[in-house]
């Protein structure tokens, strides 16, 4: 007989310890109020040991904003679009050539209620799933929301605008959204992709599945390119010159910012710096 190999011991839990009390002080401490429409880009693993995980942080942004405050994420669905375009992020996948035609004849059409996120984190899926949320139509880069004006934000998301005027973020814009940057960096920052739609961009042809009369069909569409790679180098010079919020979520490094605000900057910064 074998021996047995002693189990290494558990892994404790990095700190701090975040309850939902002390998530509500923290996110009131940063300026966050009952009646913002937030939009929360975040990393739940940044914050420490969250007591009942991402359902906490949520009940936490929720009671912070109050019945008249909207709690927005993004809710990307990135995985379903050309797969000629996987090798880089978000979905960072490289298959073989051969399987494109039947990767494009098969990926299943975008459904709001049951197609999953991809790459943003265990919050936003949480926030999808959550009763009362809504979710915006666009296959590839929907927002959901809860809260008093989640149909506003999300209503008639444009198929050929992933982030420019008939997006959730411009919808945003109108109510004077705040951003809050949980544990992330300016480079998961969306609201700066409405500004490149507002300034002389090239465009793209973008696919993916959608159902259409009951049907599922493959549609390409021409949309703004979008590129975050100087959206770091960007966010620093916003930090510098506008007013920003900085202070911890539990351990999590945060940044709020007025997203009307940060919108106008990039589009002055991306005319200088493009």
């Amino acid at each position: 007989m074998l021996p047995l190999h002693p189990r290494s011991p558990p892994r404790r839990p990095q700190g701090p310890l975040c309850t939902r009390q002390s998530l509500v002080a923290d996110l009131r401490n940063l300026g966050i109020n009952k009646g913002d429409t937030l939009l929360v880009h975040s990393s739940l693993k940044s914050m420490g040991f969250v007591s009942g995980g991402a359902e906490t942080v949520v009940s936490a942004l929720l009671q912070v904003l109050g019945r008249e405050g909207t709690l927005v994420v993004p809710a990307f669905s990135c995985g379903n679009s050309d797969p000629s375009t996987w090798k880089v992020p978000p979905v960072s996948l490289d298959v073989d050539e051969a399987w494109w035609p039947a990767l494009r004849a098969s990926i299943p059409a975008y459904d709001p209620e049951k197609t999953r996120t991809l790459a943003v984190g265990t919050i936003p899926e949480t926030v999808r799933t959550w009763p009362s949320a809504l979710r915006s139509a666009h296959p590839q880069v929907s927002f959901a929301a809860i809260g008093l004006h989640a149909g506003t934000v999300t209503a008639n998301h444009a198929l050929d605008c992933c982030f420019g005027e008939q997006s959730p973020l411009a919808r945003m814009e109108g109510l004077s959204a705040r951003v809050l940057l949980l544990g992330v960096g300016y480079h998961r920052c969306t609201c700066f992709h409405l500004a490149e739609g507002r300034v002389s961009s090239p465009k793209m042809e973008n696919s993916f599945a959608v159902t259409v009369d009951g049907t599922r069909r493959w549609l390409t569409v021409e949309d703004t390119v979008i590129n975050g790679d100087d959206f770091e180098e960007l966010g620093a010079d916003f930090e510098r010159d506008c007013d920003v919020r900085r202070g911890f979520v539990g351990a999590a490094d945060c940044a709020a910012l007025s997203l009307p605000e940060a919108t106008l900057y990039a589009k002055k910064w991306f005319q200088e710096h493009r």
